[in-house]
């Protein structure tokens, strides 16, 4: 399927208008396809050629103004429209289309929990071809007018309010104008709930077989919506732009959510079956968040061109842990549900920042908006959505607020969406509206921050003399020859003399950098000198020895989560450039994380050291020379070791009633220990009981995660897995089946499992969940002699793979099934060996790319700790 260049793009733009579209499903159809009739309303402005995008099973008959148009005409998507005139035209296109298994286009689920299906759109970035005739491109916006033939036991929601006019035919309100890949439709028999806000009908849905999950979070996910749409309506001029607001929960999603106007769609893991954090739920709630601030920077103003996707992106993400954090702290409506605060930074700092940190070191790095000739088409726009269009961009957000001020900052935004409403504007239109509301130089900062690659890093240069003066400037080196603009803070802090391991602050130096030069102090230096403390820039940071001796023996002392979260940050930057032995970090951790009470820091700080250092930056055994510690070898082994004894240490802690933080530690600790075991004992006994000693009780989540390490060490067989299947057949059940046998270090079952990733035979194909969590399951370090035929297999059977079920699967198959635990020379040879020889699609290039760079780092990060 051609990719949508953007000169084809331009051109068309300049030759039509389109007004509306009139789309008539038919969902009665079978389970493997649906009618699709579309009356598409356009204007030619001038006499010519252009082409409208369809990928049907069967295209029946298409008129234009009332005139055949001969279906044989269609070539792979566009179907020519010829001979135009100015004026008014009318597009008939009667098809039947296929449903997807790989949420994209119009996707198919059928639950095994109770045998009812479901089916939802997911249209963006292309993908409305699969669904329906279009203009496809976001800035042909149109009136959309969707009726859906439906089972009578069936509910169907859409864009705008749903009126069921008899039984199983439905009506969606028509949109305002809106560009084609924010249609949506979901039908199936949902369990809905629903409310009203502020005038407008509010909602919320999932599939029946969830119904009690959903239930209970309900109260808590409509409370944070509504909390949320209010603190948008106080900072935002231009009310909400649409006739209603539902939130769909969907199986087999392949994105954390989709901002479609009125129904926006989010995965259904969000749904909680089983026990999460605290952390956990505020990550929901910024989605919630995000999603919603779409409705204004996405929906009501869009893109131009896919170049501006950070636009989109880098603004929700922004705005989501802002606004959670603002509306969690009580806005209107009463005492919120959860009071999560300011810890949403701290959970940004963690979970997202060293996303875009990665991505932004990588080859395949680009700027936070590129230009419009780095994006000639559709297949190289979804390339960009990764850390930098969200993390980075968000950070770079973060940094304009505080350079501007956010007075300034939303007057900015809202003159942006009054000159712009339900239409699409550029970046150039965002920082023009911008600069109106600021005297500052916006331009030249866009120029340094947004057109430019690669993060900062900055050091701090500290001088002390006899007398107890000292002095401290800051070293920048990166981006941009070092002329890239911070405005930061530097904390300063002292040991506290009453409290041993505590430290406690002087007055912070507000700093810009590079324009300050050289701060003069007196009074002593302090212990810790903390480039960055709130973490307002986007930039790697470095301490001085003396401040990495202190936080070393204190880190768990030092007040503010986000504070310590900027220190265990450049931690792990220290480990990923090859400046601190990654035995030091586990160290470090070992230390501090059964002091620390930060859930999202205890997640993040555990989740680095178990599946990078010691699945990536330390040897197994057996395979290469240990790295020294002491004297004595450190492999990953040893770290697994450090690991469970930590978890060990934060579960006697947390021993007792479990309310609050103490129970998220508690499972996130219990998690851990079962991911880190290098002997069944203990976690067998845990399954066995159907409790962990002191709680929790075993829930599906935890079952499943225990009998995939037991597969994974090989103390379990296929019968218990089906048994395990019997006792949970749902969706997620069957993903831990599907995990689980391909853990299993038998060469049957690798093999099994191998045919089942690379199959493309339609039926027996994978659904994208099914296939990441078999990837998931087959690839573990205790079983590389088993593996290790299916390093080379893997770059000779994936480009076919890639190039047989599209984008999503492509990258699916990059980011699961890539042999990454094989960190040898020979997994680098082969793998360039692919991208040279194997043409492999656009987006399976990307994530190969990205992997074999993470491949060379964690081979540099080795070599560096063996020869320190």
């Amino acid at each position: 399927m051609p990719a949508l260049q953007r000169d084809e793009a331009q051109t068309r733009a300049r030759l039509i208008d389109v007004h509306r579209y009139d789309i008539a499903l038919d969902l009665t159809q079978g389970e493997d396809r649906f009618g699709s009739r579309t009356v598409i309303q356009f204007t030619a402005r001038a006499g010519g050629d252009t082409f409208v995008e369809l990928k049907p099973a069967e295209l029946h008959s298409v008129t234009l103004d009332g005139a055949t148009v001969d279906p044989a005409a269609l070539d792979n998507n566009r179907l020519p429209l010829t001979g135009l005139t100015p004026g008014a035209h009318e597009l008939r296109v009667d098809a039947t289309m296929s449903y997807s298994r790989t949420g994209e286009g119009m996707h198919r689920f059928t639950d095994p929990a109770d045998g009812e299906s479901y089916v939802y759109t997911q249209l963006f970035l292309d993908d409305v071809q699969r669904v329906f005739a279009a203009f496809d491109q976001p800035d042909l916006k149109a009136v959309f007018a969707v009726t859906v033939t439906a089972p009578t036991d069936w509910s169907v929601l859409g864009n705008g309010i749903a009126t069921q006019r008899d039984p199983g035919h439905w009506t969606l309100a028509p949109t305002p104008l809106i560009s084609s890949y924010l249609v949506a439709v979901a039908a199936g028999p949902w369990h809905s709930i629903r409310t009203e806000h502020a005038g407008l009908p509010f909602g919320i849905h999932c599939r029946r077989s969830l119904a009690p999950h959903l239930d209970a979070d309900a109260e808590e996910i409509l409370d944070l919506t509504r909390r949320c749409f209010d603190r948008f309506h106080e900072i935002f001029t231009e009310p909400y732009p649409f006739d209603s607001y539902d939130q769909a929960f969907v199986p087999e999603f392949n994105a954390g959510a989709m901002e479609n106007p009125g129904l926006v769609t989010f995965r259904d893991e969000y749904v909680y079956r089983s026990a999460v954090t605290d952390t956990e739920r505020q990550t929901r709630g910024v989605t919630i968040a995000h999603e919603m601030a779409h409705m204004w920077f996405g929906d009501l103003v869009t893109l131009q061109w896919w170049d501006d996707i950070w636009l989109n992106e880098s603004f929700a993400e922004y705005m989501g842990y802002q606004v959670l954090a603002e509306a969690g702290l009580g806005g209107p409506g009463g005492t919120p549900t959860r009071n999560w605060g300011t810890d949403t930074w701290t959970d940004f700092a963690v979970a997202r920042k060293g996303w875009g940190y990665d991505a932004d070191q990588r080859p395949s790095t680009h700027p936070v908006a590129p230009t419009p000739e780095d994006v000639p088409d559709t297949a190289s726009a979804l390339l960009n959505f990764d850390g930098i269009s969200y993390a980075k961009g968000a950070s770079a957000l973060r940094q304009l607020v505080a350079w501007m001020g956010e007075k300034d900052f939303l007057t900015g935004i809202n003159e942006h969406f009054a000159r712009h409403r339900f239409g699409n504007a550029t970046l150039a239109d965002f920082i023009d509206s911008l600069a109106r509301a600021t005297d500052r130089d916006v331009h030249a900062w866009a120029a340094r921050w947004l057109r430019t690659t690669g993060a900062d890093t900055l050091t701090p240069v500290v001088r002390e003399a006899a007398d107890g003066h000292w002095s401290v400037s800051v070293e920048q080196t990166g981006s941009q020859d070092g002329t890239r603009p911070h405005r930061l803070t530097i904390g300063l802090y002292d040991h506290d003399r009453t409290t041993t391991g505590r430290l406690v602050p002087r007055e912070p130096l507000s700093w810009d950098v590079p324009d300050d030069g050289v701060h003069a102090g007196t009074g002593g230096r302090p212990a810790l000198l903390l480039l960055n403390d709130q973490d307002l820039t986007y930039a790697k940071v470095r301490l001085d020895p003396v401040s990495w001796d202190t936080v070393l023996g204190a880190l768990s002392g030092l007040p503010g989560p986000l504070t310590r979260a900027v220190v265990w940050n450049a931690a792990r930057d220290m480990v990923r450039d090859g400046e601190l032995a990654p035995t030091a970090y586990l160290d470090a951790a070992r230390a501090h994380l059964p002091l620390e009470t930060d859930l999202a820091l205890v997640q993040g700080v555990l989740a680095f050291a178990r599946t990078q250092i010691a699945d990536h930056y330390l040897p197994s055994p057996k395979l290469s020379t240990p790295l020294e510690q002491g004297g004595t070898p450190i492999d990953r082994h040893t770290a697994l070791a450090t690991l469970t004894a930590l978890s060990r240490d934060i579960l006697r802690r947390t021993e007792g009633p479990e309310h609050g933080t103490e129970a998220g530690l508690r499972l996130t600790a219990v998690r851990a220990f079962i991911d880190s075991a290098t002997t069944p004992e203990g976690i067998q006994d845990w399954l066995d009981d159907g409790s962990v000693p002191g709680g929790p009780r075993l829930d599906p989540e935890l079952r499943w995660r225990i009998l995939r390490r037991l597969a994974t060490l090989g103390a379990t067989t296929p019968d218990a897995i089906d048994a395990e299947l019997a006792r949970d057949p749902s969706a997620t059940g069957r993903e831990g089946a599907a995990r689980c046998h391909a853990a299993l270090p038998d060469p049957a079952a690798k093999q099994a499992a191998w045919d089942a990733l690379f199959t493309t035979d339609g039926e027996a194909a994978l659904s994208n969940y099914l296939f990441t969590a078999t990837a998931i399951g087959f690839w573990a370090p205790e079983q590389h002699e088993l593996l290790r035929p299916y390093v080379a297999r893997y770059f000779t059977d994936v480009p076919a793979l890639a190039a047989a079920r599209g984008p999503a699967l492509a990258a699916a198959a990059g980011r699961y099934a890539f042999p990454g635990t094989f960190v040898e020379d020979d997994t680098l040879r082969l793998g360039e060996a692919c991208l040279t020889d194997g043409d492999p699609s656009p987006a399976l290039r990307r994530k190969l790319l990205d992997q074999l760079d993470d491949l060379r780092r964690a081979l540099r990060v080795r070599a560096a700790a063996a020869g320190a």
